[in-house]
């Protein structure tokens, strides 16, 4: 039986599954109950994470609050892109491996060999991951195309022309001429895999991308850099920028980067952040990571997701998943 909901635990986690979550979560509104964390015995030792620096705010948050419970556990956070969080979790030097992508068909195999079963995930928190500009920039929305067109050497978008100027997105006066200022992510981040599989059309960057170590890094280039766009998570999001609605198509409306679009899919560049971790099919998981998971999906753990400036999870997928913890 834990096999199955460990296995049910670990499938339970696209948008689309949070979608239906939602929707079962507002139905049965009345009669959801608070999911309030209780304290358990015996709980101490060190708990590592390596992963995610999307995910690092809020590990750093959950780590704070759940060592404040428990004082004789010692919590080590890293946060340097998702690529490492695999090997890490496969090595043993994490307990926690957060992901703000899923892990890829050869990590799992990868993991797989070293341990004989697969990894498990658990969502944690609704990101929308954000087109910034300069906050005086006055481009209303951009469409996926334009995205891919003004970040994509290959355009899969199929936009008909490379961008390159602000005036090719229909800015007048001094912008028309100006060229349009790159900021992105580097390849050991789920950010820069989760952007370029969706927002380019699995294409490949440009050259001029100025790549930045972490998702703050970004928005503070963008907010400096009055030519600038750049991607990163809504939670890094300040006052001197502003995130872009964004058209599926050119004909279809602009849908700003809000949870509630993310989570019945019209904003397109919406996913869930992860934590893995090894959960044997047949055996106890480590109570020290079960009680940090358990925290971490309760109501108290789910108003640091709010704090730090990402979505709850709904309700019904919090059950579901704490119910694989039992």
């Amino acid at each position: 039986m834990l096999g199955n909901r460990v296995f049910r635990a670990g499938i339970m986690l696209s948008l689309f599954a949070i979608s239906v979550a939602l929707t079962a979560s507002i139905t049965l509104a009345t009669a959801a109950k608070p999911i309030d964390y209780k304290l358990a015995t015996g709980v101490s030792g060190n708990l590592n994470s390596i992963g995610s620096d999307t995910l690092n705010n809020l590990m750093t948050l959950w780590g704070e609050g759940f060592k404040k419970l428990y004082p004789n556990v010692l919590i080590q956070i890293e946060g340097k892109g998702s690529s490492t969080a695999p090997p890490a979790l496969i090595a043993g030097t994490a307990q926690l491996a957060p992901m703000s992508r899923a892990m890829t068909s050869r990590e799992i195999e990868t993991f797989e060999r070293k341990y004989g079963f697969k990894p498990t995930r658990y969502a944690t928190a609704v990101d929308s991951l954000a087109i910034y500009v300069h906050k005086d920039n006055p481009l209303p929305h951009l469409s996926l195309a334009q995205v891919d067109a003004i970040f994509s050497r290959t355009r899969n978008g199929k936009h008909p022309s490379d961008i390159t100027t602000w005036g090719q997105l229909g800015l007048k006066g001094k912008w028309v001429k100006k060229p349009i200022s790159l900021y992105g992510r580097n390849s050991a981040s789920g950010t820069y895999g989760f952007f370029k599989k969706k927002a380019l059309f699995k294409g490949d960057f440009k050259e001029i991308v100025k790549e930045q170590p972490g998702s703050a890094s970004v928005v503070n280039g963008v907010g400096k850099d009055l030519y600038a766009i750049g991607y990163s998570g809504i939670g890094y999001r300040t006052g001197d920028v502003r995130a872009l609605p964004l058209k599926k198509t050119a004909e279809q409306r602009a849908v700003a980067p809000t949870f509630v679009n993310v989570l019945n899919r019209t904003y397109s560049l919406g996913r869930a952040l992860h934590v893995y971790v090894v959960q044997h099919p047949s055996k106890p998981m480590s109570k020290l990571v079960k009680e940090f998971l358990k925290y971490v999906l309760s109501d108290e753990g789910q108003r640091i997701v709010s704090k730090d400036g990402y979505g709850k999870l709904p309700y019904s997928l919090r059950s579901k998943q704490l119910s694989a913890l039992k």
